[in-house]
């Protein structure tokens, strides 16, 4: 068994699961300042060229924020670094995952296949931002600004797997009640839906809907996750009140395959489910 995951029943355990990895954020900052320093370079000047402000680049130095990537790329070409700098791209990647869902986020970047179960919040690989924002809010105990914006920033990345090529299959299911909470307000709900709508219109996406009048649900355990990796091996994820399950045995993966072989016959087929998204769209 091993620790990984994300908020909700996707969890954001508290502001302690990203503690983990803040060595590594304090040490690229430090990097960063003293690269930024020996260059005679302040930081406004700095920030302007990176397309940032100057209370953002403090923020990156005193390890209160993970640069994302492509800022990291753009700091070493300004900075002349040769590299110094590009090389902590993956552990801070890591680092911005509460340490919790650090396994589980390295197994999307390698997967063919991807199954979820979710029955309390919508997947956040599908959420809006605005969506994310409003269950961030929602954590108590409260999450700090920056907390909150690192996590927004590592959940909307991780959405890149739609854009992958090769194309993983994706599926999921949840539960009508997913979609009816008006988590956030109605406009937030509504762009939800909307989203919802949109992905499930990929070819290699197929959204499914549980209905709430179903006699029959083989997920009442609660939500989870079955991943196939590249190598062809499986996992299966799931988490509840911050604390997270990676389970690496084949068998009991195998078999969390087939129980959402199930929950999927007894959903709506994509075609209906979709219809249901909609209508449900029009009553906001």
């Amino acid at each position: 068994m091993g620790a990984g995951s994300e908020p909700g029943p996707e969890a954001d355990a508290g502001q302690t699961a990203d503690k983990s990895g803040q060595g590594v954020v304090a040490a690229f900052g430090q990097s960063l300042k003293t690269l930024r320093t020996r260059a005679g370079m302040e930081r406004e000047e700095f920030g302007r060229r990176l397309g940032y402000s100057a209370s953002t680049i403090a923020s990156f130095e005193q390890g209160r924020r993970i640069p994302p990537p492509r800022a990291i790329d753009r700091a070493d070409e300004v900075l002349d670094a040769g590299g110094l700098l590009k090389v902590w791209k993956d552990q801070l990647e890591r680092a911005q995952y509460p340490a919790f869902f650090q396994g589980m986020a390295q197994l999307e970047k390698q997967a063919i296949e991807l199954l979820a179960y979710d029955t309390l919040v919508v997947k956040g690989l599908l959420q809006t931002e605005e969506y994310m924002r409003a269950l961030l809010a929602m954590r108590r105990p409260v999450l700090d600004p920056e907390t909150i914006e690192q996590r927004v920033t590592a959940r909307l990345a991780r959405q890149d797997i739609f854009d992958r090529r090769p194309a993983p299959l994706l599926s999921f299911v949840m539960c009508e009640s997913v979609l009816r909470r008006k988590l956030g307000g109605r406009r937030v709900l509504r762009g939800q839906l909307e989203q919802l709508l949109l992905i499930g219109q990929r070819r290699n996406v197929e959204l499914q809907v549980l209905p709430l009048d179903s006699e029959d649900n083989a997920g009442v355990d609660g939500p989870f996750t079955v991943v196939t990796r590249d190598d062809g091996r499986r996992f299966v994820y799931a988490e509840a009140q911050g604390t997270s399950a990676l389970e690496t045995d084949p068998k009991r993966a195998a078999l969390a395959a087939a129980r959402y072989g199930i929950i999927r016959s007894q959903a709506l087929i994509p075609r209906e489910s979709l219809a249901l998204i909609e209508k449900l769209l029009g009553e906001l």
